[in-house]
């Protein structure tokens, strides 16, 4: 194996003899090796990235495509090596899940080349490289590649899970709030941007099948599951969305149900009330010959028949069955 130098940034860290009777971790270090495979982790939008690539060896078709800036998930057969972008979960403090951390895989016959941008840590990564200092160790680079999928796969089950209980919460209650319509777009919009990678994700998982002959038994199988996995999870955010449209619509026909009752009843109460303004404002006139204005009970009498016309106006209403 070439012998990498320590001082380049874009290694971030280096696992060596992976599968050899003795696996050991190295902080970027020089190491070469006998037995088993290799896998390095590399942050591939450093100014020493292209460096770091070519002291392991690669071609620059491959560096240039595991540097590129923009990725979406596929799968690319190199010769003898696989080239795969992937897409996971951003767990990252301050990130929206739905900004979904690219990942790119080269894998190689006894190599794994993983490779990340700045500031994009992918938890699932983190989860494979603590399950092999535990000892967990696989037999090759693509059941290397295969637990990394596994990991991502994971957390994406964790956020469909979520998104499903959150709308499920909304079918449950009666909820209209601002804040819960903002949340209710919320996860719409990012089922929307999830599967927006996870459905090519599929497809790279499948091409990886298709496109891989060195695959055995269990490899294919493995891989066939977690691109159900994926299918599945396509298909329940494209659930999750029809749902949550449903939801939004839903609430929109309650909001407007309620302002329009809201109308209804200040009509009606307009109609109990214009007869009576009509009457106040003809007695309300301060001009000569108005009748009563000499009679001591006149105020009584215009009272008692304004509420008589009111009520009168009640009864109607309650039979017409407007209330």
């Amino acid at each position: 194996m070439p012998n990498t130098d320590p001082k380049l940034k874009a290694m971030l860290w280096a696992l060596n003899n992976i599968g050899a009777e003795v696996s050991t971790i190295e902080q970027n270090s020089d190491a070469s090796i006998s037995t088993g495979f290799n896998w390095f982790h590399i942050q591939s939008d450093t100014t020493d990235s292209k460096e770091c690539l070519q002291s392991l060896g690669l071609p620059n078709e491959i560096i240039d495509a595991i540097c590129t800036p923009e990725t979406r998930p596929k799968a690319i057969q190199l010769g003898e090596g696989m080239l795969v972008y992937l897409r996971g979960i951003n767990h990252n403090p301050d990130a929206d899940p739905e900004d979904m951390v690219s990942l790119r895989l080269w894998i190689g016959e006894n190599i794994l080349i993983s490779a990340r941008r700045k500031d994009r840590q992918l938890l699932s990564v983190q989860d494979v490289k603590e399950e092999l200092e535990k000892d967990h160790i696989p037999s090759s680079p693509l059941d290397l590649a295969l637990r990394i999928i596994t990991k991502i796969a994971d957390r994406i089950s964790e956020t469909v899970d979520v998104l499903d209980e959150d709308l499920t919460e909304f079918e449950a209650l009666d909820k209209s709030a601002k804040r819960d319509r903002i949340k209710l777009s919320m996860i719409r919009r990012q089922a929307a941007a999830i599967r927006r990678y996870l459905a090519p994700q599929r497809d790279a998982l499948d091409a990886m099948y298709r496109f891989n002959k060195s695959l055995n038994q269990q490899q294919g199988f493995e891989l066939r599951d977690q691109t159900d996995r994926m299918t599945r999870y396509v298909e329940d955010l494209d659930l999750a969305k029809e749902r949550a449209m449903v939801l939004q619509d839903e609430l929109r026909n309650r909001i407007a149900e309620q302002q329009g009752m809201r109308m209804y009843v200040l009509s009606l109460v307009t109609a109990i009330f214009l007869p009576l303004s009509f009457l106040t404002g003809i007695f309300g006139m301060n001009v000569a010959g108005l009748p009563g204005t000499e009679e001591p009970k006149a105020f009584f009498y215009l009272a008692s028949t304004m509420v008589i016309v009111a009520i009168v106006l009640l009864i109607g209403m309650l039979w017409k069955k407007w209330f």
